[in-house]
């Protein structure tokens, strides 16, 4: 798997994080974030540099000032790691490396590396290597100069190819490499739905915020051990389970890798195949962290991301969960229905399976009336049929 930037920098290495303002409401919520990154990471947080700019500065991204307060610190803590909360051009990331004499990475970069170390199933260690991949060749253009002088190659380079023409077509064949990988995933993965969709199986998808709780929701539905912990994207494998409704039969529930704000569109097109779980699900579980002061803001980036990949018409049942962490740990648990009667909201504990009831109660209801609808859709077709002199008349 390619050097992702953080690759050579040891786990337990101080690193420096810099946020600039340029008048977001978010921005406080954002550098946060990074900050949970960085520690999802294993990395240690020495210091966070804060500024205000109307712009950014083109050459270095910030401005000379920011930069000497930046070294003065790398020497004062030792660090030897500088992370971005921001998405840096090949150039900038290069000359502020040089003016820094340290490794300058950004936010993209440090979500690829924890996406590198979760990553546990095949087909997700093919998404992240792919991911890494078209980052990686974003760097080659103006960014690796020292790569531009012509080498000789025995049997690797043509004549006068240079190292990074040798480069960007070894990247180029690898990709493509991967993406067929993927794609017969995927294709095998299609025949899997079919063959739910022809038993008329429910096909339900745990959605949400990085750290919402989805993973804690899955194992206590399914009794599954799907790996959960708290912090950023402790899941990255779609995992599929078949929970048994004792009132109205089964349902096939999957667990799915977890959204955050400014996610690099490379990761989401990388992640399409485990995505299309979702896609391609009947009703999804979007789960929130109530207890979160900025929830509001988190299910607005995660039905952002669900529109992107053509699953924002799904039915959605919204699921506050960590109640047991709110004021409404008392009493609170609950559910609410929409005009049509069906449950679009419920307040529970995925920790303490407090609440946990209402979903399994919005789960026998959406199985009762797919049932239901596919009775009635099967009943129209027999009396198309019944009704017709002759098969050709169908068509």
């Amino acid at each position: 798997m390619p050097e992702s930037g953080l690759d050579r920098i040891k786990a337990i290495n101080p690193a420096i994080l810099v946020g600039l303002d340029f008048g977001s409401a978010t921005h406080k919520d954002s550098l946060q974030e990074l900050e949970q990154l960085a520690i999802s990471a294993k990395i240690q947080v020495m210091a966070v540099v804060e500024g205000k700019r109307s712009r950014p500065d083109p050459t270095t991204y910030i401005g000379s000032g920011k930069i000497d307060e930046i070294a003065q610190l790398l020497s004062q803590n030792n660090a030897s790691l500088v992370i971005f909360n921001h998405d840096l051009s090949p150039a900038q990331q290069r000359n502020l490396s040089l003016r820094l004499n340290c490794n300058v990475v950004d936010r993209t970069c440090l979500i690829l590396d924890i996406f590198s170390q979760r990553a546990k199933s095949h087909e997700g260690k093919l998404q992240v290597e792919l991911a890494q991949l078209e980052h990686l060749a974003t760097r080659l253009v103006r960014g690796w100069t020292h790569l531009e002088r012509q080498k000789g190659g025995i049997g690797l380079r043509g004549p006068g190819e240079t190292q990074l023409e040798t480069d960007r077509r070894l990247i180029k064949k690898r990709v493509k490499l991967l993406k067929e990988k993927l794609s017969a995933l995927q294709r095998q993965r299609n025949v899997q739905r079919r063959s739910r969709r022809r038993t008329n199986v429910l096909s339900v998808s745990i959605v949400g915020y990085t750290n919402a709780g989805k993973s804690t929701l899955f194992n206590k539905l399914t009794r599954a051990q799907s790996y959960a912990a708290d912090q950023l994207f402790a899941t990255l494998d779609t995992t599929t389970r078949k929970l048994f409704l004792a009132e109205s039969g089964s349902v096939v529930i999957s667990d799915t890798v977890g959204f955050i704000r400014e996610l690099p569109h490379m990761l989401v097109a990388a992640f399409r195949a485990t995505l299309e779980e979702t896609v391609q699900a009947d009703i999804l579980l979007h789960v929130i962290d109530a207890s979160s002061p900025n929830r509001d803001e988190q299910i607005e980036e995660v039905n952002k991301i669900l529109k992107e990949i053509d699953a924002d018409t799904i039915p959605q049942v919204l699921i506050l969960n960590k109640i047991d962490l709110t004021d409404l740990a008392v009493g609170g648990k609950g559910c609410a229905r929409d005009e049509y009667g069906r449950i679009s909201r419920i307040r529970l504990s995925a920790k303490t399976g407090d609440g946990i009831e209402f979903v399994r109660l919005a789960l026998t209801e959406a199985l009762v009336e797919n049932s239901k609808k596919m009775y009635e859709q099967s009943t129209d077709i027999k009396k198309v049929i019944g009704g017709c002199a002759t098969v050709q008349e169908l068509f």
